[in-house]
C-alpha cells in the first residue's frame, strides 16, 4: 500500500494530520466525474456561474480565520499574510464575478463570405492545475476561478504539504453551492499525475513550480496535444536609480524580500543599485533586513517565519555556501539557527556576481543579491542578464522615465515602479523566458482554456 501524504508543521515539526493516497481508479473516476459535472456547468449561463464564484468569495471571508490558521500551521507564513492572502482571494472571486461574464461574450464582425461572424467562447473541459504550497489558497483561486467562470471543470494536485488547505477550499466550493465533482482535490503521487495528464478527458494543464517541472509537464501535456498555462519563478530584479527615495527604495525592498517568508516567484530578490546610491542603499538595506524578527508565524511581533520544509532550507543554505565560495560576501545572516522550526534568517548578499547562484538562480526564501551597477543603462542591461523573466521594479521618483524603462526595457511579464506587489485581480499575471508563458487574473485566465469558435452565417 501507498504511504499516506503527511503534512508537518514547519515551525514546531510536529506532524499535522495525514491523507491517504488515491487509487488509481479513484483518481481515474474523480476524472470522470468532473467531466459529467462539467457537461451540464457549460450549459448554465456565464451569469449564473458568476452568482457562484461571487458565493465562493464570500464563502472565503466567512472562513477566513479557520483557513488562514491550518495555511500557517501547513506552510510556516505569517497568520497575517494569509489573512491578506484568503482577503486577495475573495476580491478575485469579486472582480471576476463581476467582469467574467464580459469577457466571454459573443462577439461579431463583418465578414466577405456572409452577412455576419460570431466569435463565441467555448469552454472546454476538464482543466488539471499542479500547485505549490508557497500560496495554499491563492494560487488555487488563481487558476480555478477562472476555468469555473468559463465554464470548464477543475481538478488540483496540491503540494502535499498544503493538502489539508486543499482539502478545505474543495469544502468552501462545494458550500458555496458550486455543483458536486465540479471542483475535485486528487490525493495522488508522481505517476499517477502523469496518468491524469494523458487522461483524454483531460483538456489543459496549468502547473506553478520550478523552470525543471515546467518542461517536464509541458512535454508531457505537449505528447498529448494539450495546451498548457506555465508559470516558473523568476530571480526578480528590483532597480534602484540615483533619483529614487532611498528611504521608499529600503522600505520596499525589504518588504519585497521578506514577505511570505521569502517564498514567492514574483518577489524582490536581486537588488541593482547605481553607483551614486548604492553606498547608502546597502548601509540602510543592510540594517533594516538585521531588524526583521523571526519567530512564531502566530506572534505579531514576528516579521519572518520559519521556511516550508527542512530540504528546503537546505537548499537555500547551500546555495548562500556556493555562492560565497565563488566571491559574494554575507552582510547579514546566513547561518542555520539552532532550535526546533525551519527557520532562516533575513540574509543580504554583497558582491554578488556572475556565476554564482546568488545572481543566476532563483533563492527562494529570505535572501538578498546585491548587485552593484554603473549606471541606468547598466543596471537594466544586469535587470535582463536573467534566464528568468516575471517580475521586477524600478524606484526612481522621475516615474514619466520609469515607466518609460518598465515598457520598452524590461524584459519581464510585470514591473511596479516605485513598490512592491504581488498580483492584482484586474491585471495580467505571468512571465516570459524560463518563467513560463499564459497569463492569470485581468481577465486573460478566462480565455486561456476556452475554444476562440467562429461562427460565419453565409445567408439569414
Amino acid at each position: 500500500m501507498s504511504k499516506p501524504i503527511v503534512t508537518i508543521n514547519p515551525a514546531t515539526e510536529e506532524t499535522l494530520d495525514r491523507y491517504p493516497l488515491m487509487s488509481d481508479a479513484e483518481a481515474g473516476d474523480a476524472v470522470s466525474q468532473c467531466h459529467e459535472a462539467f457537461r451540464s456547468w457549460r450549459l448554465e449561463p456565464a451569469a449564473e456561474r458568476a452568482k457562484i464564484i461571487k458565493a465562493i468569495g464570500k464563502a472565503l471571508r466567512d472562513n477566513k480565520e479557520e483557513l488562514a490558521e491550518l495555511m500557517t500551521k501547513e506552510v510556516g507564513k505569517l497568520k497575517s499574510h494569509s489573512v491578506q492572502e484568503i482577503e486577495l482571494c475573495a476580491g478575485i472571486c469579486d472582480w471576476t464575478a463581476e467582469n467574467g461574464p464580459g469577457f466571454l461574450e459573443d462577439e461579431e464582425r463583418e465578414v466577405e463570405n456572409g452577412t455576419r461572424g460570431i466569435i463565441t467562447y467555448s469552454p472546454i473541459g476538464v482543466i488539471y492545475g499542479i500547485q505549490p504550497w508557497n500560496f495554499p489558497a491563492y494560487q488555487v483561486i488563481r487558476y480555478s476561478i477562472a476555468n469555473l467562470m468559463a465554464g470548464n471543470g477543475v481538478l488540483l494536485k496540491h503540494a502535499a504539504n498544503c493538502t489539508g488547505s486543499g482539502k478545505m477550499l474543495e469544502r468552501i466550493y462545494r458550500e458555496a453551492g458550486l455543483p458536486e465533482n465540479l471542483f475535485t482535490v486528487l490525493t495522488i503521487d508522481h505517476d499517477q499525475s502523469d496518468r491524469i495528464i494523458e487522461n483524454d478527458l483531460v483538456r489543459g494543464v496549468t502547473l506553478t513550480g520550478s523552470p525543471v517541472a515546467g518542461k517536464i509537464i509541458g512535454e508531457k501535456a505537449g505528447a498529448k496535444l494539450k495546451k498548457t498555462v506555465l508559470e516558473l519563478g523568476s530571480n526578480d530584479a528590483y532597480v534602484v536609480l540615483e533619483d529614487a527615495d532611498l528611504e521608499q527604495a529600503v522600505k520596499m525592498c525589504v518588504m519585497g524580500r521578506v514577505y511570505n517568508n521569502g517564498e514567492t516567484c514574483v518577489a524582490a530578490k536581486r537588488f541593482i543599485v547605481v553607483d551614486a546610491l548604492y553606498d547608502a542603499f546597502k548601509d540602510a538595506f543592510v540594517e533594516a533586513m538585521k531588524a526583521v524578527k523571526t519567530g512564531d508565524p502566530f506572534d505579531e511581533e514576528s516579521g519572518l517565519g520559519p521556511m516550508a520544509r527542512e530540504d528546503l532550507r537546505s537548499d537555500l543554505h547551500e546555495q548562500v555556501e556556493e555562492s560565497v565560495k565563488k566571491g559574494a560576501k554575507i552582510l547579514c545572516g546566513g547561518e542555520i539557527p539552532d532550535g526546533k522550526g525551519y527557520y532562516y534568517p533575513a540574509t543580504v548578499l554583497g558582491d554578488v556576481e556572475p556565476g554564482q547562484p546568488a545572481y543566476d538562480d532563483e533563492l527562494f526564501g529570505p535572501v538578498a543579491s546585491l548587485i552593484h551597477a554603473k549606471d541606468q543603462d547598466d543596471a537594466m542591461r544586469i535587470a535582463n542578464d536573467s534566464r528568468f523573466g516575471l517580475g521586477g521594479a524600478i524606484f526612481s521618483k522621475d516615474v514619466k522615465k520609469a515607466t518609460e524603462l518598465a515598457s520598452k526595457h524590461f524584459d519581464t511579464g510585470m514591473v511596479f515602479i516605485n513598490g512592491f506587489g504581488l498580483a492584482t485581480p484586474n491585471m495580467p499575471f505571468g512571465g516570459v523566458k524560463d518563467s513560463g508563458y499564459g497569463r492569470e487574473h485581468g481577465g486573460f485566465g478566462i480565455r486561456e482554456f476556452v475554444n476562440a469558435k467562429a461562427i460565419v452565417v453565409v445567408s439569414e
